[in-house]
């Protein structure tokens, strides 16, 4: 049996069709290698915000935040890395300012989100819901604030005037050793540590989560550990009020609760009535609070002679 030999345009249009299905081959290979970023409007006072500008078409605050949701499942769908940052109205418009950009712009609000992907903080995208996704984005920039915030004003403390030391660095590693002292000295299991410190102009909070790893040693979050440190050597170098609280959970024993507070460069540790009154007490009425069931309020342990300052004083 013999077969009628295809006319040239079929031939042509084989061989188009053939390209075609290799160039879509390619594009989604090279999405796959490209990361993209998307800035996210997190709450509705700054998306409302956004509508004063005639370019950002969304009107209603759940539908732009249906379409965002769309779009990264989408990209995740197709396989293409995702980073979200957190798009701060304000902050796009200082952005515009210094670079003469106009702010009513599409393409400037793009070279704004380029320029955040930059220095963060950004969340990368792998199928969890906005729900998830929106607080763990701004707790990251909040983290980042209070660490660029403690490290500008460490930085404005210069030298000492009698020994010449940089404060800053003098406190910082003090801090560190502080916060080695209260995790080695802490028992196994999960740590959650917390240190405020009332510095101008507003308290800085920071938090610290640390682990027993499976070799008995403890293993904090690095990221979480410097900004926690960073705030604890403000609060020493400044001889600022604040306070650092301890809590050690293990499976099969009640939760143990301690702390000390942060006085005149020093740390005192609290009381187990202290503590038992720090957390039993709304923070708002100054009313009393029902004591979590399974929970320890003690004395903290002794941290050793790192947890007192040196004869000489900054």
């Amino acid at each position: 049996m013999t077969h009628a030999p295809q006319s040239p345009q079929r031939l042509s249009r084989a061989a188009g069709n053939t390209a075609h299905t290799d160039r879509d081959t390619i594009r989604r290979v090279l999405c796959r290698e490209v990361v993209g970023t998307i800035g996210l409007l997190a709450d509705e006072h700054d998306f409302l915000v956004m509508r004063d500008y005639r370019t950002f078409t969304f009107t209603d605050f759940e539908t732009y935040l249906k379409a965002f949701d769309d779009l990264l499942s989408s990209r995740g769908t197709q396989g293409t890395p995702t980073a979200v940052v957190l798009f701060d109205p304000q902050d796009y418009v200082d952005f515009c300012t210094d670079t003469g950009l106009d702010p009513d712009s599409p393409s400037s609000r793009a070279r704004f989100t380029m320029q955040l992907a930059t220095k963060g903080p950004a969340i990368q995208y792998d199928g969890q819901p906005l729900a998830d996704l929106i607080p763990t984005l701004i707790d990251e920039a909040v983290r980042q604030a209070t660490w660029e915030c403690a490290t500008t004003l460490l930085a404005r403390l210069g030298s000492c005037a009698s020994c010449g030391e940089d404060i800053g660095r003098t406190a910082f590693a003090r801090a560190s050793g502080l916060l080695a002292r209260t995790l080695e000295t802490a028992l196994p299991g999960k740590r959650h540590l917390v240190c405020s410190v009332s510095a101008a102009p507003e308290t800085l909070v920071a938090v610290l989560h640390a682990d027993t790893g499976p070799d008995g040693t403890c293993q904090p979050n690095e990221a979480e550990a410097l900004e926690f440190t960073t705030v604890l050597a403000l609060g020493l170098a400044t001889r600022s009020p604040g306070g650092l609280v301890m809590r050690c959970s293990a499976p099969g024993s009640p939760d143990r609760v301690y702390g000390w507070r942060l006085r005149t460069g020093e740390l005192d540790p609290l009381t187990s009535g202290e503590i038992f009154d720090a957390y039993c007490t709304d923070a708002d009425t100054g009313g009393p609070v029902s004591p979590e069931r399974d929970v320890d309020y003690c004395v903290p342990p002794d941290l050793g002679p790192g947890a007192t300052p040196s004869a000489h004083r900054h």
